[in-house]
């Protein structure tokens, strides 16, 4: 075919078509096309040259030229390219290094190969255009809901139309049992967007909790204007949810709106999630008033939180307990997940026993060490006291506020608990040093006798054992073997080690042994100081 012979009005017709079919410009078919004829112009008068193809936009004239460019003369590589300045000079005045000297050249016929190259290269450019239009599209609509046609089904995950490319809803981001047929309508979530080599990979989910929110979002104004916001939300796809609200407007109820007239609101939202029943909470910045609305249907008797293990006790009446925990332990699932809390369910009468157990374990333990007798070992538990250092340690007057207390008696009380833990400290430190333990890691400040004695009874008997440690071999954590959270016991766990204070030991002991410059320590808390600083001021801003 000759460039020269075709109507050359055609090749922007081609463009504007093939753009106007793949929704791209049609500048960048153009391009496509200029860089194909150039191909094919190479293969005619030789690789090594520089042809350009210049296609008018309004006539579609294609226009071939030859770029020759000046370079120094030791730059001198490619002679169909380039020439010295020299050499320049029977082609253009006054030469400087870097200009180009541009010729045409006569158009080419584009033989039956070069035609079917240029072909490729075109189709090539074009899908590169449409992914990039795709990856535009669709990157910034990640964490919204979509409306899409279902094409197939392969090995259980759903591949979707979505008008401007395909989406997968993978089987696992399926509710339940659902299937779907091909030209099935389908509304789903766009949890993520990629991009790939063989183009934009768009994942979609309905198991996701946020897709829930996006058609609370959807139903109901109030939560689309700010007034209402969503908190939090906790899923068993399919079966059971709840979704924390609150309002901003103290005259609208945030449980209300969301469940609207006569449930038509929420109704929306559980037909399209499969039946899914919802429960719809509102928040509370109390965590334990929340984890109480978390857990309905069920009444709470009481609720004891422990802040710093992140846990929380929930004591239910006994006819209760099957309703709190739910079918399955759905109900205290789906709870512990709204609040991030770990929540142990116990009803009256086991929380009474084990009071009464942790009573006389404590009566038992002020009765031998102490030497008291019964009567008033009860006393000091009563108080409040639950250990011997709170005994020995704890301020004079908060002895005697107990009954039949006086400043003798309370004196005597604290030089026998002193006596006991100086024993037990000796002992121990005889049986560290008996295992073995140095006196490098016996004098190393934070540790107490009881713990070296811990440490080496685990063979960590030098400072330098100590300082080969990891944080959670001594305080202890959790690690996933598969699939599944597995406990790691940390050896200075019992004696309420966290994995901070481990971390500071374990690089305090470094830097006495000279490993690690304390100098660098300090640059990295002062640019992980500056780092947050950052942060707080742009989320501030």
């Amino acid at each position: 075919m000759a460039i020269t012979s075709a109507n050359q009005l055609e090749l922007l017709q081609t463009a504007e078509a093939v753009a106007r079919e793949k929704m791209i410009d049609p500048g960048l078919v153009v391009e496509a096309m200029e860089e194909s004829l150039a191909r094919a112009a190479k293969s005619r008068y030789g690789a090594e040259m520089d042809i350009r193809v210049h296609i008018d936009r309004k006539t579609g004239k294609a226009t071939f030229t030859r770029v020759r460019t000046v370079v120094a003369d030791d730059e001198l590589e490619n002679y169909q390219a380039e020439f010295t300045v020299e050499q320049a000079k029977q082609y253009m005045e006054n030469p400087q290094i870097g200009d180009t000297f541009v010729e045409e050249v006569p158009p080419v016929e584009m033989g039956r190969i070069a035609a079917q190259s240029a072909k490729q290269v075109i189709l090539q450019k074009v899908r590169e255009a449409e992914r990039d239009r795709q990856y535009e599209e669709f990157k910034d609509r990640a964490g919204t809901i979509i409306n899409g046609l279902v094409k197939r089904e392969e090995y259980g995950n759903v591949i979707v139309d979505v008008g401007a490319g395909e989406a997968i809803l993978r089987r696992n981001e399926k509710i339940g049992r659902e299937s779907y047929r091909p030209n099935d309508r389908i509304r789903c979530y766009i949890k993520d967007v990629r991009r790939e080599p063989r183009g934009p990979q768009i994942f979609l989910s309905r198991t996701a909790p946020e897709f829930m929110a996006e058609l609370f979002k959807m139903e109901v104004p109030e939560i689309y204007d700010g007034i209402i916001e969503i908190k939090a939300v906790a899923r068993d796809p399919g079966s059971r949810a709840k979704i924390a609200v609150i309002s901003y407007d103290g005259s609208i109820d945030p449980v209300g709106a969301c469940v609207g007239m006569r449930g038509s609101r929420v109704q929306a939202v559980v037909n399209e999630l499969q039946g899914e029943k919802i429960d719809i909470i509102p928040w509370n910045e109390d965590q334990p008033t929340f984890l109480v609305n978390a857990l309905q249907p069920a009444e709470v008797s009481k609720v004891v939180l422990d802040e710093e293990a992140g846990k929380i006790e929930v004591v239910v009446p006994e006819e209760q307990l099957s309703l709190a925990i739910g079918r399955r332990g759905q109900n205290v699932r789906l709870a512990s997940q709204l609040t991030g809390l770990d929540i142990d369910i116990m009803t009256e009468a086991e929380e009474s026993a084990r009071r009464q157990k942790e009573f006389e374990s404590r009566t038992a333990l002020f009765m031998e060490t102490l030497d008291l007798d019964e009567f008033f070992a009860q006393l000091l538990v009563s108080e409040g006291f639950t250990n011997l250092e709170e005994v020995a340690y704890v301020e004079l007057d908060e002895l005697l506020v107990i009954d039949g207390v006086d400043e003798g008696t309370a004196e005597e009380l604290q030089a026998r608990a002193r006596d006991y833990l100086e024993a037990q400290a000796k002992a121990a430190l005889d049986n560290a040093r008996a295992l073995g333990a140095e006196d490098s890691l016996i004098e190393f400040e934070g540790l107490t006798p009881q713990m070296v004695e811990a440490l080496a009874k685990d063979d960590v008997k030098t400072l330098e054992d100590f300082a080969t440690c990891a944080d959670w071999e001594l305080a202890g954590g959790w690690t996933t073997v598969d699939g599944q959270r597995v406990k790691d016991d940390g050896i200075l766990e019992p004696f309420d080690v966290s994995l901070e204070d481990a971390q500071d030991m374990v690089m305090t002991a470094r830097v006495m042994l000279g490993w690690v410059d304390p100098t660098e320590l300090l640059e990295e808390a002062e640019e992980t100081d500056e780092g947050e600083t950052a942060t707080d001021e742009e989320a501030e801003a």
